[in-house]
C-alpha cells in the first residue's frame, strides 16, 4: 500500500496524556534529561523532508501508486493547512498521501467521554464521524488503529490503558455478565465501525495477542484489543 513515515510521534498535545516519563523510567536518567514532547512545526517540516526522500528518483524512489502516510499525533485538526497549495487543495507536488488517526475509547475517556454504554455512543457520532467526515475534505483518512478495549468492560476505570496493565487494585472486577459484555462491545464495534466509514479505510490493532487475559492478574478484559478473540467470543460483526 505504501509507507507511514513514522508512528505516533508524541507530540505537544499527546505529551501530557502519554505520561511517558513516568510510565516507562529512563534506564540512563541522564541521557534523558530533557526529553520531551514533539513541537508540530518540526513534525510537519519532518514529514515534508521525509515525503520528497521517498519520492527522490535518484533514490530508488516510491512510485505514486504508492501512498505516504503521516500520523496526526493525536491532534488530527493540526492538519488542515498543510500540504495546501493556493486553491486550498492539495499541492502539486504532493502525490498519493494519506491521513492516519489512531482513536481509542479509552482516549476518548480521558477526553471526558463518560464511561456508560450511552456515553460511549454518543461520543462516537458525535465527535468521531464529524471528524472522520471533516478531515475527509483535506485528505483520505484511515483510522489506523483501534480496537473496542473501554473501562465498562473491565469493570474499572482503566485511565487510558495504564490501571489494568499495571495491576492495581480493583483492576480484576467483573461488573458484567458474559451477554452484557458482549451487547457492549457488539454495541462500540458497530458505532465505530459506522464512524470509520465516513474514511477511507480502517485497521482493528491487533488480531492476535500472545498472553492469557483470563488468568494473568494485570491483563484481565485486555482480550478486547484481540480481534481474533472478540470473533471468537461473538463480540465483533462478521459478515458471512
Amino acid at each position: 500500500m505504501g509507507i507511514e513515515i513514522i508512528n505516533e510521534p508524541n507530540t505537544t498535545t499527546s505529551w501530557p496524556m502519554m505520561n511517558v516519563t513516568e510510565r516507562y523510567k529512563a534506564v540512563d536518567p541522564e541521557l534523558a534529561e530533557g526529553t520531551g514532547p514533539i513541537a508540530f512545526d518540526w513534525l510537519k517540516n519532518f514529514y515534508i523532508t521525509a515525503y520528497h526522500r521517498l519520492r527522490d528518483e535518484n533514490k530508488g524512489a516510491l512510485p505514486t501508486s504508492k501512498a505516504v502516510v503521516f500520523h496526526d499525533g493525536f491532534d488530527i485538526d493540526q492538519w488542515k493547512d498543510f500540504m495546501r497549495g493556493e486553491d486550498g487543495g492539495l499541492a502539486p507536488e504532493f502525490e498519493n498521501v494519506i491521513l492516519d488517526t489512531h482513536q481509542y475509547l479509552m482516549t476518548a475517556e480521558m477526553m471526558g467521554c463518560p464511561q456508560t454504554v450511552e456515553g460511549y455512543d454518543d461520543f462516537v457520532k458525535n465527535t468521531y464521524v464529524p471528524m472522520i467526515a471533516e478531515m475527509s475534505e483535506y485528505f483520505p483518512v484511515i483510522v489506523g488503529e483501534w480496537c473496542l478495549f473501554n473501562s465498562v468492560g473491565c469493570g474499572v476505570d482503566t485511565h487510558g490503558g495504564q490501571s489494568v496493565l499495571n495491576g492495581e487494585e480493583g483492576a480484576h472486577a467483573e461488573t458484567l455478565s458474559a451477554e452484557e459484555k458482549r451487547a457492549l462491545y457488539q454495541g462500540v464495534a458497530e458505532s465505530q465501525l459506522n464512524a470509520w466509514s465516513n474514511g477511507s479505510g480502517f485497521y482493528y490493532w491487533n488480531y492476535k495477542l500472545l498472553t492469557d487475559t483470563v488468568n494473568t492478574p494485570g491483563w484481565i478484559g485486555w482480550d478486547a484489543w484481540d480481534l481474533g478473540r472478540c470473533i471468537a467470543q461473538n463480540r465483533f460483526p462478521v459478515q458471512q
